[in-house]
């Protein structure tokens, strides 16, 4: 088995501290526009907390792990620590607010195309624990979401998320997916479960590569001579008849997408894998800054790792 050594460890060690630091996730920017200072104009009363306000207080929730009350208490006791004279909102703002929250992904520009990778899996929303489940099987009450991620497979970072419910096939989303990614595209790769004609479309319209694995009992779609161009699942299967699947896997750099796994492992590790709003509106958004919450914290420490 490959062993690897990190080069940037100096930087890597104090990015993992800065995570845990409170004047990371409260800054002076962010305190300078807490609250709304501006009437919008429109009919009815104008919120008295910023939605940067709201983004950030959610953000404290999931990386923290706190209910509302004990988050508002937290926040209050730092804001008092700080001798910062600014009101804190209450757990009912803040869940009346969740649901019409704008979060934007912070992204890294690039100079390039990127090459993105991508995967889903279950958040759970309520229901039996596992040893529950395994005595005495699942019960009507037990459901939960699905998060597809599209990363990009040279940073990490998380380019855009879709929340559905757990009835959602995942081929159904990946041209929502391509869609919130504005930079251009240079490979797509997922797994089997996107091996559809309508995937091939949505990466086809973006100029990319489609690295989708055909199924193991896959035909070709389109035999004999075509005036236009051959389709390229139909190219994907020629070229693994040829060479074996492994081997085009290899020649395609399809094994990148294990990075996707990577990050939904990273994702659950630091926010459990649930999520604590009773709404799917608000579930979105709550999945959406825990997002957020991810880049942020692989912008500040990035592990620099090379084979040994």
């Amino acid at each position: 088995m490959s062993q690897y050594r990190i080069r940037n460890w100096s930087e890597y060690n104090k990015g993992l501290k800065q995570r845990g630091s409170l004047t990371f996730w409260i800054s002076p920017d962010i305190l300078a526009n807490w609250e709304v200072k501006q009437k919008t104009g429109k009919p009815g009363a104008t919120a008295t907390y910023s939605n940067q306000a709201m983004v950030t207080m959610v953000s404290l929730k999931s990386v923290m792990s706190l209910p509302g009350r004990a988050l508002c208490g937290f926040v209050e006791s730092i804001f008092k620590l700080m001798k910062v004279e600014l009101s804190v909102p209450d757990h009912t703002t803040l869940s009346r607010r969740l649901k019409r929250l704008e979060v934007e992904l912070p992204v890294k520009p690039t100079g390039g195309k990127r090459h993105v990778v991508i995967d889903s899996t279950g958040i759970k929303v309520y229901g039996e624990g596992e040893w529950k489940t395994r005595q005495h099987g699942i019960s009507k009450r037990r459901t939960w979401r699905k998060l597809h991620l599209a990363v990009d497979e040279a940073t990490g970072e998380i380019l855009s998320g879709v929340v559905t419910d757990n009835s959602c096939h995942d081929s159904e989303v990946l041209g929502e997916l391509l869609d919130e990614i504005a930079d251009p595209i240079s490979q797509v790769d997922a797994d089997g479960a996107y091996d559809t004609a309508a995937c091939y479309d949505y990466i086809d319209e973006r100029g990319a590569i489609a690295g989708i694995p055909p199924q193991r009992n896959a035909k070709i779609w389109f035999h004999g001579n075509r005036k236009t161009p051959r389709h390229p699942r139909d190219e994907n299967l020629r070229k693994i008849r040829l060479v074996g699947r492994a081997k085009w896997k290899r020649l395609i750099n399809y094994h990148r997408r294990s990075l996707a796994e990577t990050t939904m492992f990273r994702f659950k590790t630091a926010f459990g894998g649930k999520v604590s709003s009773r709404k799917m509106n608000r579930q979105v958004n709550e999945l959406k800054v825990q997002c957020l919450v991810l880049n942020r914290m692989i912008q500040v420490a990035k592990p620099d790792s090379y084979a040994c």
